[in-house]
Formats: structure tokens, sequence, C-alpha cells
């Protein structure tokens, strides 16, 4: 029996495996979800469609050729610098694995799956956390020199700060490793501060998932981009067939240029949603509710007081959001909410403001 512990429990006591699922799983999936980060319209019919018509060659092994040289094509580079993976969160446990470093660093408050992978490959991992007084904003100069390896979001989950792409780029270093996680970055309209394609940031790797924009978290597909020697250490660490046929036919429909006319256009909705739900909460200001501003990404950061009553209660009036408790930096005055239609939206807002007044029990 392996009695060891589990690492992916920070020295805090933080679950760094809680994510935003677990909010509506069991007696939470009847809750309307601003929880989970992943469109809610989504995928829709047209790749729905095209997936199902992949299932009639499940008899072969994947062949990810094709869908590779589809996501080369679509940032512009060789096929050499892609690797397809189960999810960008397949990736960040190969980073873990596969890369010789001595000291990682992750930039947080952000989406925890990168310290957990880490630390479950036996890292010791150094932590750089924003501050809320600074907008959760980078600060390049709070990176120690000496990291070997840097994981930073952009957009960032859960805060939603999008940072200027030169400051990341500032980042790298010789023999220095510079993951960005790009996850969210295609929900950015025109995708501005975009590294994803760029070849002349030495150590840069970017990560790319296709499961949020396109509702796909259940088949699981991603995608790396970086230095083809990088690319091949990592590939070297994947199992064979990592990633599966539908997987593979729904990654090459969807940077075709049809879908990334329609991802561009959602980017555009989620935007004016975003502005739709941030007006919304402005109300709740005498209240103590705070929102992090400029909001950039699918989902907003607020800070109110006694927010895990809030959760609780707005779980009974039929909503599920993400406690922001278990990122790094952040403490139980914190939710995440995924922003929805202004329809969804405007019925949250009315259970928050239930919610807050609500007399103590």
């Amino acid at each position: 029996m392996d009695t060891r512990t589990p690492m992916h429990t920070d020295p805090g006591g933080l679950d760094l495996r809680h994510h935003g699922d677990a909010e509506v799983r069991d007696d939470g999936s009847a809750l309307v979800d601003l929880a989970v980060n992943v469109r809610a319209d989504t995928p829709p019919a047209w790749l729905r469609e095209h997936v199902a018509g992949s299932l009639g060659s499940l008899a072969a092994y994947p062949d990810g050729r094709a869908a590779r040289a589809a996501v080369a094509a679509r940032h512009g580079l060789p096929v050499e610098r892609v690797l397809l993976t189960a999810g960008a969160a397949e990736a960040f446990v190969l980073l873990a694995r596969a890369l010789k470093v001595r000291r990682p660093v992750v930039v947080h408050p952000q989406f925890t799956e990168p310290e957990a992978a880490l630390r479950d490959a036996g890292h010791t991992v150094g932590r750089v956390l924003l501050r809320e007084a600074d907008g959760f904003r980078l600060d390049p100069a709070a990176v120690p020199e000496d990291a070997d390896l840097v994981v930073i979001g952009n957009p960032t989950n859960p805060t939603s700060v999008l940072h200027p792409a030169d400051a990341i780029a500032s980042l790298a270093r010789p023999g220095r490793t510079l993951v960005v996680d790009e996850a969210f970055m295609d929900a950015v309209p025109g995708e501005r501060e975009a590294l994803a394609g760029r070849a002349d940031v030495p150590g840069l790797v970017v990560l790319r998932s296709l499961t949020k924009t396109w509702g796909l978290a259940g088949l699981r597909i991603g995608y790396v981009l970086a230095a083809p020697d990088t690319i091949a250490d990592l590939e070297r660490a994947q199992p064979l067939w990592p990633v599966s046929t539908p997987a593979l036919a729904a990654a090459e429909a969807c940077v075709a240029p049809r879908a990334l006319a329609e991802a561009a256009h959602a980017a555009h909705r989620i935007a004016a949603d975003r502005a739709h739900l941030v007006a919304g909460l402005g109300r709740f200001a005498p209240a103590g509710l705070r929102v992090t501003e400029p909001a950039e990404g699918p989902f907003v950061l607020i800070r109110v007081p006694d927010a895990a009553t809030t959760r609780h209660r707005l779980r009974t009036l039929g909503y599920a959001v993400r406690r922001g408790d278990t990122f790094p930096g952040l403490d139980t005055d914190w939710l995440r909410l995924a922003v929805r239609s202004r329809t969804t939206t405007d019925g949250f807002l009315e259970a928050l403001e239930r919610a807050l007044t609500q007399p103590p029990a």
C-alpha cells in the first residue's frame, strides 16, 4: 500500500486539485453553473457532428499528423514546434516530469494544476504572490533571477488579469523555461497580448486549451507551442497515442477558419456579457463587494465579506460559484464567477442580492 502523503496539498494546507467542477457534482448538478469556466452554449451542433463523424475510425490507432499540422498553420509555426495533449492539464504533468529544473516558480494567484504537477513530480516549488493592492498585475522584478522555470497564466485564472505580452516576455532568460498558460486567450477579443506563435522569446512554452471556448472539457484536447527540442522532450514523456481520434478531429476543426471566426465573435459577446455582469455587481459595493478590474477573461474575481456564507446561500438559491480560498494568495473572502448570458446573469444578481441581505440563521 502506498503510504506517501499526496504532494499536491501544499505546505499551507491548500488543496491544489480543487477545481470549479467540484461545485456542480453530485448535489450541485442541478445548480446554475457559474463555477466552471467553460462556455455554457457549447459545443455547437456543427462541432458535435464533426466529432461524431470520427467515430467510424475508432478501430484504427489515432493519427495526429493532420491535427498537428492544422494547429501549426493556425499559429504560423512549423509542426516541430507543436505537441497535441489531452488537455492543457496533461501538458503541466509533462513539463513537471520531463524538464530538468532546479528552481521552479509559479506566479500566483493562478490555476493551481501547474504547481500540483510539479509537487507530484518531487519538485520544491517557489511562489510569487501578486498583490490585490497592485490589481494582481505582474511585477517582473518579483520573479527570482535564479528561477529556471517560471509559470504564469494570461489571462490569469482566477483574477481575469491580462498581463502585457512584453512584461511576460521580459521574464525570459538564458537557461530558463518560461511557461505561459493561454488557455483563455481565445476569449480575449483579438487575442491581444498573446505570445502563441512567437519564436523569438528564448525558452518560451505556450499552452493552449480547446476545452474552454468550445465546451470540450469531457474530450480533453489542448496543445503546446515551444522550441523543437522542448517539444521532443515532452513527447518522449507522453504515453503512446495520448490524444484520441475524436479529440484529434475536434482539434483540427477548432483551428479551421470557420471556427476561428466563430471564436472571435464569441470573444466579443463574452466581453459584452462580462461588462453586464461587472456593472450589475457594482450595486453591491455598499455591502463591501469589490470586483477585480479590469477583467479580461470569461470570468471575474470578486471579494465579499464572509464569502463562504454567501456561496452557501447562493447554492440554496440555485447557483454554484467557485470558492477562491484554494488559490495561493487568496483567502476566504474571494469568489470567482463565470461569465454567462445576460438572462442568466440577471437571475444570478437577484439571487446574490438575497444572499447578501439574508439575515443570519
